[in-house]
């Protein structure tokens, strides 16, 4: 680097904390996170979706800071909500662990500022509270949330209260257990993997409505599907590119044919994928032709293993369609 572009950068200010926080939440709607979109919550269907809290003064976060925290707990998929600062997990003789990272969060006030000393400076201070001259700062600080501690007492974790019963669908389970797929039930999120082969999901009763738990379960199924021992289909689409929503749609799809020859009523799962899969129909007015194929096969193979089929009187092979 020259000592120009050094000097430049030297120069250039410092980001605001406003400028900073709002960047990385513009940042992570625009890679399409929505944490408040989620149709399962992490500590149990009561905790699920609380708002944050402090763990040592019990009090709840507010404003910008709940997105805040809302976020990295799902990003880390901690088990609690409840979050402190260091000085404070030391000052119940707890410690942070050992190369955690903490998130930062702020806190507004305002305050006015002070001309002189004495009776002087109270008048002052009463006539800019009184003419609205106070100027509203911003302060950043660091919390840690209580699952990336040690030694904290019991009153700061909160245990979260028993989960409530699963709501079953007979037809969904034994489908399910017919695929002899690699489902692993547990964590804060919803994924396939395809290195290992296994589906993962949350437990049924941390979902807000756990029929969502059967829609989302056929959603990653529906990727399990493209696997290359079955389906072979491209899944190595990195997220964000149009492979990744291609396979996103498909799964999607899947999951709604699925979900309708079970007669369970289908719903739009990952709505957050929304602008991306505009922007695939948009470009190509062929795809959903595609997707719509690919899903019916998916949806097919799966059901086939319970002796069903979604779409056995329909023909969507239009894959090679000119």
């Amino acid at each position: 680097m020259s000592k120009r572009a050094t000097h430049q950068n030297a120069s250039k200010p410092k980001a605001s904390l406003y400028e900073e926080i709002t960047a990385h939440i513009v940042a992570d709607l625009e890679a399409g996170i929505f944490p408040w979109a989620r149709p399962w919550g992490t500590g149990g269907a009561s905790q699920a979706f609380a708002l944050p809290r402090n763990a040592a003064t019990g009090k709840s976060y507010s404003g910008i800071n709940v997105l805040i925290l809302w976020g990295r707990l799902f990003e880390c998929s901690f088990a609690s909500g409840r979050w402190l600062t260091f000085r404070q997990a030391s000052s119940f003789g707890g410690t942070v662990r050992k190369g955690e990272h903490g998130v930062t969060v702020c806190y507004a006030d305002r305050f006015i500022p002070k001309s002189g000393r004495g009776e002087a400076s109270r008048a002052d201070q009463v006539q800019g509270e009184a003419d609205g001259a106070a100027i509203p700062f911003l302060r950043r600080y660091t919390v840690f949330n209580v699952d990336q501690c040690d030694g904290l007492p019991d009153h700061c974790l909160a245990a979260a209260p028993a989960l409530p019963e699963r709501e079953i669908v007979p037809q969904a389970e034994a489908l399910a257990a017919a695929t002899r797929a690699d489902i692993r039930i547990g964590g804060a999120t919803a994924f396939y993997s395809p290195s290992d082969d296994a589906v993962h999901v949350p437990p049924q009763p941390a979902f807000f409505e756990q029929i969502n738990y059967y829609r989302t379960l056929f959603h990653e199924l529906g990727h399990w599907t493209g696997h290359q021992s079955r389906l072979n289909r491209e899944l190595s689409g990195a997220f964000g590119s149009e492979l990744y929503a291609n396979e996103e749609l498909v799964a999607e799809l899947a999951a709604a044919f699925v979900c309708a020859a079970l007669s369970i009523k289908p719903t739009v799962r990952h709505a957050d994928y929304l602008g991306s899969w505009l922007n695939v129909l948009r470009d190509d007015n062929r795809a959903i032709f595609r997707a719509a194929s690919k899903a019916s096969k998916a949806a097919d193979l799966l059901l086939a293993f319970a002796g069903g089929s979604a779409t056995a009187d329909i023909s969507t092979d239009v894959e090679a369609a000119p």
